[in-house]
């Protein structure tokens, strides 16, 4: 039997109950596009993380107080050790070989009022001028913390984006006064819409000098973390071991009382985090190809029942079994492969459609449109085997007589 009279058959076949195609594929159509959706909004937050941390600073490592615990999150800190990084602590960082720059930081969440009225509760950190380029943000208008603002305990804010949004709107907020724990700060800059991950983001914060925000705001003389600009990034690893040697020495503790935390490290973690739920979304969103495949091995079955005669007959005037079984297991494949064609689109459709609302930037990979196809032409093989086979092995004579 041609190749040319088997796929004529098949449109025949899979036409004359357009319906009941149409619903057999479902299945397979809904469980094809969940899969795609599910992975390249995955793939998009994973790329979305990754953009975000890289531009958070070059060669960045973050010093936090505490121990990092595998599994239970970025940091996890122990009573009593969200303080054990202090002022001193700099000398001994400055001596080290390889850092660029040292970006010490105090962060707590604090309410924030405008003069128009408008407030918010934000995270209100204190730094010095060297935050701006170990973090490698940019200055939309105004200017950054200065050394001199640092030195006077100066009453001087810097917003980010979504900060200055929030409190003033389109209005200009420079040269305004804000009021923080009962303490007005005057405006000299807003930064430049950079985005970032939950607790990393600066769009969402406001900047105050170290010195302002440690002896007026929180009355804490400590860091919440120091950040490290390294100045090549093949030496990481070697100064990452220097300031983990270095601080424990100066802590005079037998174990670090303190994590020192890496882009990559940070990276990993989140991305093994989103792989992990990425796979879990997708495994559920697999079960229904099974079911898929359930309902197309039924129609065959059914489509064999109704075909008997039809069977017999062609049998009758020579057909072989191969022709007969290879009939029936072609519109199995054809079953699913449309149903793939039309799950590709869909979930390729709901992923433009997620980017357009700005929700995640998502991104459909080739190999993820290529297994969608495999997937869904292996379903067509193993769940239209049996009624192939089933069809093949009927008795000729017997199919004659089946009313």
């Amino acid at each position: 039997m041609k190749i040319t009279d088997i796929l004529e058959e098949t449109y025949s076949a899979l036409s004359a109950n357009k319906i009941r195609s149409g619903l057999t594929m479902l299945g397979i159509i809904i469980g094809i596009s969940s899969v795609i959706a599910m992975t390249s909004i995955g793939t998009g937050a994973k790329n979305s993380i990754q953009s975000s941390i890289e531009g958070l600073g070059s060669n960045l490592l973050t010093i936090f107080p505490g121990v990092v615990q595998p599994g239970r999150g970025i940091v996890s800190s122990g009573r009593g050790s969200s303080q054990s990084l202090k002022n001193t602590d700099l000398d001994v960082l400055k001596q080290l070989n390889g850092i660029a720059g040292i970006s010490p930081e105090n962060s707590r969440r604090f309410q924030v009022v405008a003069k128009n009225g408008n407030n918010t509760n934000t995270t209100i950190t204190g730094a010095t001028s060297a935050y701006e380029t170990v973090h490698n943000i940019t200055i939309s208008e105004g200017s950054f913390i200065t050394e001199a603002n640092d030195r006077s305990i100066g009453r001087q804010a810097v917003l980010g984006a979504t900060v200055a949004t929030d409190l003033f709107g389109s209005d200009d907020p420079l040269g305004s006064v804000i009021r923080i724990n009962q303490v007005n700060f005057n405006i000299i800059g807003v930064l430049k819409s950079k985005g970032g991950v939950g607790f990393s983001g600066p769009d969402d914060m406001i900047f105050v000098p170290l010195s302002t925000m440690q002896k007026i705001l929180s009355g804490a003389d400590y860091f919440s973390t120091i950040a490290i600009s390294v100045a090549n990034g093949d030496l990481m690893p070697e100064v990452q071991a220097a300031i983990t040697d270095a601080l424990t020495q100066k802590h005079r503790v037998q174990e670090a009382d303190f994590s020192v935390i890496s882009q990559k490290d940070i990276l990993g973690t989140l991305t093994t985090v989103i792989d992990t739920f990425t796979t879990f979304l997708a495994s559920i969103a697999s079960i229904s190809l099974i079911v898929g495949g359930i309902g197309i091995m039924n129609m065959m079955l059914t489509t064999v029942t109704e075909r008997t005669k039809e069977i017999g007959l062609r049998k009758a005037i020579g057909a072989k079994k191969w022709d007969i079984s290879m009939q029936f297991l072609v519109e199995a494949i054809a079953l699913t492969f449309i149903g793939g064609v039309i799950g590709v689109a869909l979930g390729t459709g709901i992923s433009v459609f997620v980017t357009y609302l700005g929700i995640v930037q998502t991104s459909v990979s080739f190999s993820s449109v290529l297994l969608a196809f495999g997937v869904s032409a292996g379903i067509g093989i193993i769940f239209g085997y049996y009624p192939a086979q089933r069809a093949a092995k009927l008795n000729p004579i017997e199919s004659l007589r089946y009313e």
